[in-house]
């Protein structure tokens, strides 16, 4: 499988012609096809936010035991989180409930030749065993769970890690404020714009996330996160409205 080349991947075009999905945003097969894409203009510091997944996995991760990439997508947090694996006896479960996705990912896996093996699952993340972990992460994810779900999840997370583990949680957030929301959506337009995106794709793209994705503010993130049973939240990285937070088991 290793030698096989992976799924083609196409420039982002959804929502750029009269053809354009007109249904909530989902996971299927032409979602998959753009991910790359999409992500790259669409989330600014994502690539720095896979880069310190990786560095906090080799902070984080202690030896035997599980390391969770919950939404994984495509695996680029998985590969992170891998790479980043020091210790021995380490397990690391990557999970989607996209079947495009998880097809994909086992394709990018395979073409990785770093010696930690992945489990890839496809299923709601919401439903799956978790035990014995030191780090997980969340890049992302939280935002497409039900808000009235998203507190139990942390807890069964929390329950999960050792003492010492970590919860990383990369967020799209809101702010109270309507001046600061207005500037900071803005801010978010101009970004897209500048990587191509035209006013009828981001006004057609946020109309099928509307009620898909469900933003919070970052002291909600904080305080749920606190309730939940974490010592220590931290936002390390920031842009715009998007937000990459720590939480940790023991206060540092």
């Amino acid at each position: 499988m290793a030698d096989q080349p992976p799924p083609s991947t196409l420039p982002d075009q959804l929502y750029r012609d009269d053809n354009a999905p007109s249904a909530s945003f989902r996971f299927d097969d032409a979602v998959a096809r753009v991910f790359p894409d999409m992500i790259r203009r669409s989330v600014p510091g994502y690539s720095s936010i896979i880069a310190m997944i990786g560095i906090l996995t080799g902070r984080y991760m202690q030896p035997g035991s599980n390391a969770y990439d919950l939404g994984c997508s495509l695996g680029a947090a998985t590969l992170a989180m891998r790479h980043g694996i020091q210790g021995p006896d380490c397990r690391l479960v990557a999970v989607d409930n996209s079947p495009a996705m998880i097809e994909r990912c086992r394709h990018h896996l395979a073409l990785d030749d770093h010696p930690v093996p992945v489990e890839l699952h496809c299923a709601d993340i919401r439903q799956l065993p978790l035990d014995n972990a030191s780090v997980v992460t969340l890049n992302f994810t939280l935002q497409f769970i039900p808000p009235q779900e998203r507190l139990l999840l942390l807890q069964r997370i929390r329950k999960s890690l050792r003492p010492g583990g970590i919860l990383i949680l990369s967020e799209k957030i809101a702010f109270t404020d309507p001046v600061e929301q207005q500037l900071q959506t803005d801010l978010h337009h101009d970004f897209k714009r500048a990587n191509g995106y035209s006013d009828l794709e981001i006004s057609r793209k946020r109309s099928a996330l509307e009620d898909v994705l469900i933003p919070e503010t970052l002291d909600i993130h904080r305080q749920r996160l606190q309730q939940a049973g974490f010592a220590h939240v931290s936002c390390w990285q920031q842009c715009f409205n998007f937000v990459s937070l720590i939480a940790l088991t023991e206060a540092p």
